[in-house]
C-alpha cells in the first residue's frame, strides 16, 4: 500500500500584500527595512492615527484596539503576513493577536539583546514610549540578555510627535531632542551612557537629531533589521505580484494625512486610503 504524502501548504496568491501596521508613521522606518530586502513585495501600511498615541493608553485600551483592527484588516485585505512595526502594540497585544489571527505575524520588541552586545561601559540608554518602558516584556529581556549592566529607561512621547510632525514637514524645536538626552544623562550612571535602544519605531525617523543631542559618542540601535530579515524569512520562496501602487491607510483623514503624502510617497506609498 503506497504511503500517504504529506500535505503541500497553499500557494500564497502572488497579489496577497503584507501588512504592515503601526500607531502612526513610525513603522515607516521598518518598512524601509523590508523593502530593502523584498523590494517586489506588495504593502499594505496601516496607521492607527485616530488611536495615536499608544503610549498614553492602558494595556487594556490597546490590546482590544489591536486585536479589534487587525481582525478587520486581515479579514478584509487578507495579508499573507503581518508585521506589527510598533514596539506599544508588540508589548501589550502580540501574543493575544496571535491567538486570533491565522496568518504570520511578527513583532518589534527593543533591541536589548544587542545593545548589550555592542555597550563598552555597560551602561545603555532606552527611549520608548511610557507604556513601553513599564512592561514587563522589556523587563525580561533585561534579565534574559542584559544582566550585569545597567539598562536607564526614560519614555519621551514628545519624540513621537516630532517624527510626526517632521514627515508633515513641520519645524520641530530642537529642545524636544535634548530634553530626552539629559534626562537619560541625568539619572544615576547616565553619563556613561554608550548605548541606546530607539524602542519605539518613530525615534529611528529622527535618529539624527538624537544623535546630536547625545553627542558623538553614543551609539543607537533599533530591531528594524532584524524585524525585516524574519519577515523575508518567513516569506521566503513565495512570489510577488504588485498590481498597483502601494497604499497607506489611515484609520482618520484629514490635513494631516494630507500633508504626510509627500513623504509617503517618498517610501513608496503611491496611494492613501480611510479605513
Amino acid at each position: 500500500m503506497q504511503a500517504r504524502q504529506p500535505a503541500r501548504p497553499a500557494e500564497v496568491d502572488a497579489a496577497a500584500p503584507l501588512l504592515v501596521f503601526d500607531s502612526g508613521v513610525g513603522g515607516l522606518s521598518v518598512l524601509r527595512k523590508i523593502r530593502a530586502l523584498l523590494p517586489d513585495a506588495p504593502v499594505i501600511y496601516a496607521a492607527d492615527n485616530a488611536g495615536l498615541p499608544y503610549g498614553t493608553k492602558t494595556e487594556a485600551q490597546i490590546a482590544a484596539r489591536v486585536s479589534g483592527l487587525l481582525g478587520r484588516m486581515t479579514e478584509r485585505f487578507r495579508p499573507r503576513l503581518v508585521c506589527i512595526a510598533c514596539n506599544t502594540a508588540s508589548t501589550i497585544a502580540l501574543a493575544s493577536v496571535r491567538e486570533v489571527l491565522e496568518v504570520p505575524i511578527v513583532g518589534t520588541v527593543p533591541a536589548i539583546k544587542p545593545a548589550a552586545a555592542m555597550t563598552r561601559s555597560g551602561v545603555i540608554g532606552l527611549l520608548g514610549t511610557e507604556a513601553t518602558i513599564r512592561q514587563v516584556y522589556v523587563d525580561r529581556l533585561e534579565a534574559e540578555f542584559a544582566a550585569g549592566k545597567t539598562l536607564l529607561r526614560h519614555g519621551a512621547p514628545e519624540l513621537v510627535q516630532a517624527a510626526e510632525a517632521q514627515l508633515r514637514g513641520e519645524p520641530v524645536d530642537p529642545a524636544v531632542y535634548a530634553r530626552a538626552a539629559v534626562a537619560l544623562r541625568a539619572m544615576p550612571g547616565g553619563d556613561r551612557i554608550d548605548t541606546v535602544v530607539l524602542a519605539c519605531t518613530h525615534f529611528p525617523l529622527v535618529q539624527p537629531e538624537l544623535a546630536h543631542a547625545f553627542g558623538g559618542d553614543v551609539r543607537f540601535i533599533d530591531g528594524s533589521d532584524g524585524i525585516a530579515r524574519r519577515v523575508a524569512a518567513l516569506t521566503e520562496g513565495q512570489t510577488w505580484n504588485r498590481e498597483q501602487d502601494d497604499v497607506a491607510l489611515f484609520t482618520r483623514g484629514g490635513q494631516d494625512v494630507e500633508r504626510l503624502r509627500p513623504a509617503l510617497a517618498a517610501y513608496g506609498l503611491g496611494r492613501v486610503a480611510i479605513l
